[in-house]
């Protein structure tokens, strides 16, 4: 990994507003860590610790860029609350059979979808 340059501490703190993601790839066999609410890339290593922190330069860097683009910062993902609740479009077809199968278990198609969500 390399060095980052120091950026603004507005930025750092500004990256403090976006979760980070570092997980190990066993495809890769690094450590990837990521901040989805920013941007689709990641940065990636040998040293979890070290692309935790690599990661949150990156993340402060490019909240840097934005600004100085004038452009706005997408929405905060660290600390958003959630409703529990959420909607998902799925065929006829598959609505059906998710419905039978839930019928069949003596749940409703709520519980199922939340079962299988746990599940996974």
């Amino acid at each position: 990994m390399k060095t980052r340059k120091s950026v603004n501490p507005s930025a750092a703190t500004k990256a403090a507003r976006y979760i980070k993601f570092v997980e190990w790839s066993e495809a890769d066999q690094v450590y990837i860590g990521r901040c989805p609410g920013l941007f689709a890339g990641g940065v990636h290593g040998d040293d979890e610790a070290k692309v935790y922190k690599e990661l949150c330069d990156v993340v402060a860097e490019w909240i840097a860029s934005i600004e100085k683009n004038g452009q706005p910062l997408p929405p905060p993902t660290a600390g958003k609350k959630y409703s529990g609740q959420f909607v998902v479009r799925v065929s006829p077809d598959l609505h059906q059979r998710a419905a039978l199968k839930a019928l069949l278990h003596g749940e409703s198609l709520n519980q199922l979808v939340a079962r299988t969500l746990v599940e996974a």
